[in-house]
């Protein structure tokens, strides 16, 4: 999902009104973005397993639980970012199920008016394994990736992402900005997911671990054209 050309000016993070646009539909899932014309374009999921919904990252928008109800009843909320509480909370609420948050993510679960559960390897009985992308204090930054080995599909909420800022000219995903200098391969290499689903943007279903495999190992080496276009996204606000 790209932002319009510099020519238009469109806001960093949408405010106010929200509008529901589908992304990454598939079997076993769908993303929206609920405010498609913002910079960040902020992507949230749901994946169904065995019935059951789950749901990451989420920024709620009018139709939404419509859009859950397609594929189950939801199970869970769960958080992948320390940064992406978004509207966690108000969807669990809702629904009535706990909000997910990592057992070492720490400022977090505090911060959420919601029932709050912690996990650990796994999230509760979805399927997902779950693994430290980062967890660090200067800057903070702790994130969670989420791989479902049946399904076939990574979730990483911060780490990479498709949208313009995230990547220099010819990349179709790229490492965040602030992570390109040293990004986190190791936590990363050894998984070659048929879906990659981010927190930034329409994932990617065609080629995935590849496509993940090569935004890591090109990170440094694109680093000067990715700082020219996150400029140039930042000047188009």
């Amino acid at each position: 999902m790209r932002v319009p050309p510099d020519n238009t000016v469109m806001p960093m993070k949408g405010r106010g009104t929200s509008q529901l646009q589908e992304v990454d539909r598939w079997d076993h899932g769908v993303g929206w973005l609920a405010h498609p014309d913002e910079t960040m374009q902020r992507a949230s999921h749901i994946v169904e397993v065995n019935g059951d919904v789950w749901v990451f990252d989420p920024v709620d928008a009018p139709g939404v639980d419509d859009l859950f109800a397609e594929f189950g009843d939801v199970a869970g909320v769960a958080i992948g970012l320390d940064r992406h509480k978004r509207d966690a909370a108000a969807i669990a609420n809702r629904h009535e199920v706990p909000v997910y948050v990592a057992s070492w993510m720490t400022g977090v679960a505090d911060e959420l008016d919601a029932n709050v559960e912690r996990f650990g390897n796994t999230l509760a009985d979805s399927g997902f394994q779950t693994f430290r992308i980062v967890d660090r204090s200067v800057p903070p930054w702790q994130e969670v990736g989420f791989y479902h080995e049946e399904l076939r599909t990574l979730f990483v909420p911060e780490t990479v992402g498709t949208v313009d800022y995230f990547c220099a000219p010819g990349e179709r995903l790229g490492v965040h900005p602030m992570l390109r200098p040293f990004p986190p391969r190791r936590a990363l290499y050894g998984y070659d997911p048929d879906r990659l689903l981010v927190g930034h943007g329409a994932g990617i279903s065609e080629n995935a671990g590849d496509e993940l495999r090569t935004a890591l190992s090109n990170a440094r080496r694109n680093l000067p054209n990715a700082y020219i276009q996150v400029v140039k996204s930042m000047l188009s606000n």
